[in-house]
C-alpha cells in the first residue's frame, strides 16, 4: 500500500511540474501585456532595418544546402552529447554498452558516407 502511494505522489509532482510550466509563461505574458505602455504611432510601426527604409522584399530564398549543412552540424553535434556520457561510464557498461555506441556510430557515418555519395555537400 505504501509503495501505490509514492507512485502516485510521483505523479502528482510530476502534474504540479506540468500545471507550473504552463501557468507561468502564460501568467508572464499577461502581466507583461497589462502592464507595459500602449502607444502606437505610424514611426512605431514601420518595419527597421538598420535605420534605413528596407528597399526590397524581406522573403529572400535560400540555398537548400545552407538547411543540410545545419542539420548536419546539429546531427553530429547531438552524437557528442551521447557520446560524452557513453564514455564517461564506460567501465561501469561493459561491452554490451560498447557494440550499442558501434552500432549509433556506424549508422553517422552511413548516413554521412550516402550524404558524400549524392554529393549533397559538395559546393557549387
Amino acid at each position: 500500500m505504501a509503495s501505490l502511494y509514492w507512485y502516485q505522489n510521483n505523479y502528482i509532482i510530476v502534474l504540479i511540474f506540468l500545471c507550473l510550466g504552463i501557468l507561468l509563461p502564460i501568467v508572464a505574458l499577461t502581466m507583461g501585456k497589462i502592464l507595459r505602455p500602449n502607444k502606437p504611432t505610424e514611426a512605431k510601426r514601420a518595419t527597421y532595418e538598420s535605420g534605413l527604409e528596407p528597399f526590397h522584399d524581406s522573403r529572400v530564398q535560400f540555398n537548400v544546402r545552407y538547411y543540410i549543412f545545419a542539420l548536419l552540424f546539429v546531427l553530429f553535434d547531438v552524437e557528442t552529447v551521447f557520446l560524452y556520457p557513453w564514455a564517461v561510464a564506460y567501465e561501469k557498461l561493459g561491452v554490451f554498452a560498447l557494440i550499442e555506441m558501434l552500432i549509433f556510430v556506424f549508422m553517422l557515418i552511413l548516413g554521412l558516407a550516402y550524404a558524400w555519395r549524392k554529393k549533397v555537400l559538395k559546393w557549387n
